[in-house]
């Protein structure tokens, strides 16, 4: 079995400090396997004007964010899965990064499919990333990606036991419920869904992070921001 959990951190622009510190106190409230935090929950994802160029936090992968999530998962003896706007070269990635309770990095995955407003972004080129943590196989996609995932990324899919979908989830009509339900049983996974949470600003998506078992069934879901839901998943 793995214990999962969803860190759901309301929306905050540039206090990264901030953001490290709530999820640091939603992991002390239990142990877990792997905790997940939500797309650029650290940085911000959108600016309280609009703003969306995250150009202005990106660092090296190795850098400060990535240190944060590294004592992170050393200081609470888990898995910690937490985003980083990287920067290598002149190109910038919307990146999630695994790190182990060692603090090693253990798997980075960059967006394959930046959304719109997500100029600043280069297209992610690997392909999902697979990785073990309790018996189980797991592996990521960001966001947008769903839209794309079951088309390009099948055997990555059918070969893994649980999927990491951290988003900054903007949409009117909420179709998360129906459209991961369906991906759990079309490959026979569970999803743990780390959305940004009611925050500053507010904006139509925010919270509902969620956890879905393999037959779709949905085993825990956020009602307000900060809050962490759980579930033991078999792999």
């Amino acid at each position: 079995m793995i214990r999962v959990a969803a860190l759901e951190i309301p929306a905050r622009w540039g206090d990264p400090r901030a953001q490290v510190a709530e999820a640091r106190a939603l992991l002390a409230r239990a142990p877990c396997d792997v905790a997940l935090l939500p797309e650029a929950s650290l940085t911000g994802y959108v600016s309280p004007r609009g703003a969306t160029d995250l150009r202005a936090f990106a660092e090296p992968i190795d850098g400060p964010t990535a240190e944060a999530l590294a004592a992170m998962a050393r200081d609470h003896g888990t898995h910690v899965v937490g985003p980083i706007v990287e920067r290598e070269g002149e190109r910038f990635f919307n990146t999630m990064a695994v790190f182990a309770p060692s603090g090693a990095r253990v798997a980075r995955y960059r967006k394959r499919h930046p959304w719109y407003p997500e100029a600043w972004a280069t297209p992610g080129e690997d392909a999902l990333p697979a990785f073990e943590i309790a018996g189980a196989t797991l592996t990521i996609c960001v966001c947008f990606d769903v839209h794309f995932v079951a088309r390009e990324s099948d055997h990555a899919l059918r070969a893994a036991d649980v999927l990491l979908f951290p988003s900054a989830w903007v949409e009117e009509d909420d179709s998360r419920a129906e459209r991961l339900s369906a991906l759990a049983r079309r490959f026979d996974i569970a999803i743990v869904n780390a959305n940004w949470g009611r925050g500053t600003p507010r904006v139509p998506g925010q919270g509902a992070s969620r956890i879905v078992d393999r037959t779709g069934t949905t085993l825990a879901i956020s009602t307000r921001a900060p809050e962490r839901i759980d579930a033991v998943l078999m792999p």
